[in-house]
């Protein structure tokens, strides 16, 4: 009885720091020394649970040590409040360090190997911890995702499988906020905007936008937590989010690669005249180097020339309504700007001469 007392203490400290920033100094070993812990415990519950006696004099002097903890000292961690507690306490500690955004990578990722080890034959009591986590594992890898892989380059977002994943994890994220009712998506993606890397979240949402609207690996989740969901519901949180807020929809276009925001646009129409109204802009704020023979920016965060060609060089490759909108929104720039011929005098001129040969 004394061991178990004074296992019981041990984890409850355990327990208790699980939910403060002090979890940044864990390692993986004392993540795994952490479960065994509670897998000791579990054990325990297990063993005597369906002993009368003997479980009534254990949870008699716990109930007593409980006492003594509060009147005397530091209570003993919340969630331990009698004997049957001791059988969730593997599932009590994994969601408390799950929901703790100070634990570390190499920590997190030791705790996920430990709670989902992959293909094997778990027991009973395995199979039912990892059903209870899967789902609340799934948003935490998300943020984890979203925060600490890092991009390759490669201008096609949809094909590179992290991105991907990154992306389904962020719109299921979404759905699930958004079904809960407890912050609303546009929330969430406010406080992603400012706390993840900003270069790799926008690559996210692209991705995400990229994504069919009935995904396979989505629609193979739904099935398993047996909930039917629309799988577009997510992108058109991002999207509506996105278009909402100026700054980020600027960084947007401005920093993903040509090819990734005409199809982008292709899939979400609304955005088409959003990025071809910054383009415009941004073509605005050139003027022609006669002695260079150049269109060039004054400040150094203008968009040059040679990206603001490409940039509508991929739109006008884009299939139709796409393209016609294009051409249309140059044609009329065009002609508001005196409906010039000669090189050197109009950017829209330029411009359509330049992609005269190309499309």
């Amino acid at each position: 009885m004394d061991s178990l007392l004074e296992h019981l203490e041990r984890f409850s400290e355990v327990l208790a720091v699980s939910r403060t920033t002090h979890v940044r100094t864990w390692d993986p070993a004392t993540v795994r020394r952490a479960l065994q812990w509670a897998g000791y415990l579990r054990h325990i519950h297990r063993r005597f649970g369906r002993h009368a006696h003997i479980r009534k004099a254990l949870e008699r002097r716990l109930q007593n040590q409980w006492k003594q903890e509060g009147e005397s000292g530091p209570a003993l961690a919340p969630g331990l409040a009698n004997f049957q507690a001791l059988g969730h306490c593997d599932q009590l500690l994994s969601l408390r360090l799950l929901a703790n955004p100070a634990l570390g990578d190499a920590a997190f990722h030791c705790l996920l190997q430990q709670l989902f080890p992959g293909p094997g034959v778990p027991d009973a009591e395995e199979e039912a911890l990892q059903g209870s986590l899967a789902r609340f594992a799934r948003c935490r890898t998300a943020a984890h995702m979203l925060r600490f892989h890092a991009y390759r380059e490669n201008p096609v977002l949809q094909k590179d499988s992290v991105m991907k994943t990154q992306a389904e994890l962020l719109l299921r994220r979404l759905q699930e906020v958004g079904e809960a009712e407890a912050e609303s998506p546009g929330r969430l993606l406010s406080r992603l905007w400012e706390r993840l890397p900003q270069d790799n979240f926008l690559k996210v949402m692209a991705a995400a936008l990229l994504l069919p609207p009935a995904s396979p690996r989505l629609q193979e989740e739904e099935l398993e937590v047996g909930s039917p969901r629309t799988p577009g519901d997510g992108g058109q949180e991002l999207i509506r989010w996105l278009l909402g807020k100026s700054d980020v929809v600027v960084a947007f276009c401005r920093n993903l690669p040509a090819e990734v925001l005409t199809s982008v646009a292709g899939r979400h129409p609304e955005l088409s005249p959003v990025y071809l109204g910054l383009l415009t802009d941004w073509g605005r704020q050139l003027h022609y180097d006669l002695p260079k023979g150049l269109w060039i920016g004054t400040e150094p965060q203008d968009v040059p020339w040679e990206e603001l060609l490409s940039r509508f060089q991929s739109l006008c490759q884009a299939p139709p309504p796409l393209k016609d909108e294009v051409l249309t929104a140059l044609k009329s720039c065009k002609a508001q700007d005196g409906d010039f011929e000669v090189p050197g005098l109009s950017i829209w001129t330029d411009l359509l001469l330049a992609l005269g040969s190309r499309v």
